[in-house]
């Protein structure tokens, strides 16, 4: 293999936030692996993974930066929030999850902004898959999209991979529109 095959023309590190159990590491694994594993187990501290994509004739390395959600590990955040091109925010729409998942957006926002200031942001409602269609009210979701300014809201399904595709790719195609002329 020669250098120009190794060659990157773009790296992005994408910081992926939320509280514990909503399903962060699952929905890294089911856009960079394709797989989803039942089983919770809690990311300590942070864990990255790795994923090469092509966009137009451009290499991108993508770096995403997983974060446990857990308060014990918020000391370590600023550190792993450095250099960040951008973020996710995922809440659950579980309901057991759902209530506090969401009221705790804002926090996560702050915190990001806080430490990497205006970054493209999209907001998750990942475990679509437990809830129907006619109990959701994207009315409260909609508007704290609008009113911190996130790219977008995707319904999400780390387990059925409902939307995943569709939410990576928009934060993944915003930051590849941003950076491509500079």
């Amino acid at each position: 293999m020669n250098e120009s095959d190794e060659r990157k023309d773009f790296v992005f590190k994408i910081t992926v936030i939320g509280d514990g159990g909503v399903g962060k590491t699952s929905l890294i694994k089911k856009y960079t692996k394709g797989s989803f594993k039942k089983e919770y187990i809690k990311t300590l501290g942070a864990q990255f993974s790795k994923y090469d994509e092509k966009i137009e004739n451009s290499h991108v390395k993508l770096f995403f930066w997983d974060i446990a959600g857990q308060a014990e590990f918020s000391f370590m955040r600023p550190t792993f929030y450095k250099g960040s091109k951008a973020a996710i925010i995922v809440f659950s729409h579980a309901p057991k999850e759902e209530e506090k998942s969401f009221t705790h957006i804002s926090e996560w926002h702050q915190d990001i902004k806080k430490y990497c200031g205006d970054i493209p942001i999209v907001l998750f409602g990942n475990k679509i898959d437990l809830v129907s269609k006619e109990s959701l009210d994207d009315s409260k979701v909609e508007k704290i999209t609008n009113e911190r300014s996130f790219l977008g809201y995707y319904k999400t399904s780390a387990k059925t991979g409902t939307g995943v595709y569709k939410a990576f790719q928009a934060i993944i195609k915003t930051l590849y529109e941003k950076y491509k002329d500079q």
